[in-house]
């Protein structure tokens, strides 16, 4: 789930880039290229300082992070203007060829019009005997191959038209639902749903980028350490038993060339009254030498 997140969030912020730089680039349309690398660099810059702001936030400076979250904000803004010029200006192009495709088709059709009435004239002529000619039929013919070139122009407009009015049918239907007038409403409808695009658009894909690095943080969190952590916290430890001197209550572990250098204490009695104890001088050993690597001690006798 979290890389499906961080999926969505770069997806989202790829696509909103995109139509912000190429938006910002029809603002700018003077300066294309040099429009195309800001805008690039300053949404990248964006999702970094997102990203780094939240993981940074409690050690931040506070005029530091007041000013990235600042700069976020109109990083985010700028995003959603360069979307709407886009939007739009895809609007506007489909706008004209519409515009376009009506006002040349006005024209024909009141070629159209002129022509018909022209063909009714001459054939109104061509009855009466008194007025009809040779002339007059051939002004009749000339009539009626206008107006088949006339047809023949309008039908490749006509089907463009049609197809126009298909695609701009939904919004037709927005604007009809929101505002009761479906011709005189389209920009505004249209208007109305690239706000919302964008209200929705690029926040989105940022806030997408911070749950992301809250996801992967808790991920962390509840795994733990990573198996080599515990490898090295198990090296440490093995190295820390073999250099510490174990022992229990009754034995104490001692490398076996130190016994060599111990000499035997000689035992001695306290003094007491009477004749004097011959045997106080003894030596007796004190520790045991059977052992192999370690030694007792033997209690006084």
């Amino acid at each position: 789930m979290i890389y499906l997140t961080f999926l969505c969030a770069i997806a989202l912020s790829a696509i909103a880039g995109y139509y912000s730089v190429i938006g910002l680039a029809v603002i700018f349309v003077g300066a294309f290229w040099p429009v195309v690398l800001m805008g690039s660099v300053l949404e990248v810059s964006k999702l970094v300082t997102a990203s780094w702001l939240y993981r940074n936030w409690k050690v931040a400076p506070f005029l530091l992070r007041t000013y990235l979250t600042f700069a976020v904000l109109i990083l985010m803004l700028i995003t959603s203007m360069g979307i709407f010029g886009f939007l739009a200006k895809a609007h506007i192009d489909s706008t004209l060829n519409s515009n376009a495709n009506t006002v040349e088709l006005k024209t024909l059709t009141a070629q159209e019009s002129i022509a018909k009435n022209k063909l009714d004239y001459l054939l109104a002529r061509a009855k009466d005997p008194s007025t009809a000619s040779d002339k007059l039929d051939r002004q009749i013919q000339t009539t009626q191959k206008e107006l088949t070139d006339i047809s023949k122009k309008k039908l490749p407009l006509l089907r463009d038209d049609i197809k126009l009015t298909a695609d701009v049918g939904p919004i037709k239907y927005v604007a009809e639902l929101v505002y009761g007038d479906a011709e005189n409403g389209i920009d505004k409808a249209v208007k109305m749903v690239i706000m919302i695009i964008m209200v929705v658009f690029d926040p989105l894909a940022v806030l997408l980028l911070i749950a992301a690095n809250i996801s992967l943080m808790q991920k962390k969190e509840v795994i733990g350490p990573t198996e080599e952590e515990v490898d090295e916290t198990k090296e440490w430890f093995e190295k820390l038993k073999a250099k510490a001197k174990l022992f229990d209550k009754d034995r104490i572990e001692v490398e076996k060339e130190n016994i060599a250098s111990i000499e035997e204490v000689p035992v001695t009695q306290p003094k007491k009254r009477g004749f004097p104890n011959r045997k106080s001088n003894k030596l007796e050993p004190k520790y045991d030498y059977d052992a192999e690597l370690a030694f007792r001690e033997k209690g006084n006798k």
